[in-house]
């Protein structure tokens, strides 16, 4: 017979229906936008302009990822997009870990000072114009490089670093200078490890950021040899919308008249959030704290 302790009193189970049920609208809420885009996105162009699309398409169309997936210099500003990523990802934590690492070090004397000179930056900048004067002068207009060099160390992400590295246990690398390691070993051996949630967490933020960038590429890429994925559909959106304001440009506007900039704009947005989406269930792992738990040396 089962202790009567053991069985849930009828208050806890109103209690936790209630958190199924509002866990349930808000898991709806969240999803609800994504499956809405994805319906007008697989809808005919026309019929969607009449509305009343929520969760199926009502006449379905793959027109409008057709027109998107068409073009050669997708495939180009895909790879531009997933290099720019992969590069700017890497170079910034990696970089911006080193520097909170740095101004966490209790025996280096600058580190307030250094803290507070990025801190600075954070609400101080030098403007648009200087910024680009300066990208100029530096030979970095029209490159790859203009991408991930101007990002190589964030303000924001080192605050969040230096938090974190704040309290992990002094005498992990107390005990590495002891035995004769120098700083860079104490960070890539000991540091680094330990501290994989929030390098995760910089990751997702740093990759989402340079995924979604459109206009630095807009305004240090004239000649348009770098591209990214997402200027390209901004690019292909503005000129559906142009051809279907045109009254007299019908020959142009032919190949278009099952879609519409709304299932465009949906398909754009469906093709720029899917990558994120499958990559952010690698890193959620990472974010789980308690890591530094048994690390201590004895």
């Amino acid at each position: 017979m089962e202790p009567s302790f053991l069985k849930p009193s009828l208050g806890s189970r109103v209690f936790d229906l209630c958190n199924v049920m509002i866990m349930l609208v808000l898991s709806f809420a969240m999803l609800y936008p994504f499956i809405n885009l994805l319906a007008l996105s697989l809808n005919d162009g026309a019929d969607a302009a009449r509305g009343g699309i929520y969760l199926l398409p009502r006449q379905f169309s793959l027109d409008s990822y057709m027109l998107l997936f068409q073009n050669k210099r997708l495939l180009s500003g895909l790879g531009i997009s997933i290099l720019r990523v992969v590069v700017g990802t890497t170079t910034c934590v990696f970089m911006t870990g080193l520097l909170a690492y740095i101004v966490t070090i209790r025996g280096f004397s600058g580190r307030k000072m250094l803290r507070l000179l990025f801190l600075f930056t954070m609400y101080f900048g030098g403007g648009l114009i200087p910024t680009y004067m300066l990208m100029m002068k530096l030979g970095l207009i029209n490159t790859f490089h203009v991408y991930w060099i101007p990002g190589l160390l964030n303000a924001y992400y080192m605050l969040i670093m230096a938090s974190y590295m704040q309290n992990l246990p002094e005498s992990l690398s107390e005990s590495a200078r002891i035995d004769g390691a120098g700083e860079l070993l104490i960070y890539f051996r000991i540091i680094f490890p330990v501290s994989l949630p929030v390098f995760a967490s910089i990751a997702v933020f740093s990759s989402v950021g340079h995924w979604n960038a459109w206009f630095d590429v807009i305004l240090y890429n004239s000649n348009g040899h770098w591209d990214t994925l997402q200027v390209y559909l901004r690019r292909l959106l503005l000129e559906v919308e142009a051809l279907q304001q045109v009254a007299d440009q019908q020959l142009a506007y032919s190949k278009f008249r099952n879609i519409s900039p709304l299932t465009l704009r949906a398909a754009t947005s469906m093709v720029v959030t899917v990558p994120i989406i499958f990559v952010y269930p690698f890193f959620q792992k990472y974010f789980v704290g308690g890591i530094t738990l048994g690390a201590v040396k004895g």
